[in-house]
């Protein structure tokens, strides 16, 4: 079966920071293998430590934005990034990076989405017709 890109990489951030475990999340398995698909094998950030997609506990601010910039610099030559991404957003992923977003920018994604979405349902009121 295969695993989330993080997957193998979060245990081994796991077992390297057991004094600190609340640093690294579970992963966030799909209840059917058919959702996540074969883009897990091909993903590069699966050669790269956790520690680059996930922040340790207390981390500077100034540290956590390199951190997240040289993630994303891993993403950006990934061939199944997009992939990734709509993975993290379809979880939703709440912590680190997937698919060059970093979970702040994937709740951006996601409250746009919904927007656009609730724009596009027929009979939904808009501002205009709820004033006038």
């Amino acid at each position: 079966m295969p695993h989330p890109p993080h997957q193998s990489v979060q245990a081994a951030a796991v077992q390297s920071l057991q004094a600190r475990p609340a640093a690294v999340p579970k992963p966030r398995v799909a209840a059917r293998e058919e959702e996540d698909g074969p883009w897990h094998t091909e993903a590069v950030c699966r050669r790269d430590e956790a520690g680059l997609f996930f922040a340790p506990s207390k981390e500077p601010t100034a540290a956590r934005l390199a951190r997240e910039e040289a993630a994303k610099r891993v993403c950006a030559r990934c061939p199944v990034m997009v992939a990734c991404r709509e993975h993290a957003l379809l979880q939703p992923e709440p912590y680190g990076v997937w698919g060059g977003l970093t979970a702040a920018e994937r709740r951006v994604v996601l409250g746009r989405r919904r927007r656009r979405a609730a724009e596009l349902l027929p009979g939904a009121a808009g501002p205009v017709a709820a004033a006038g």
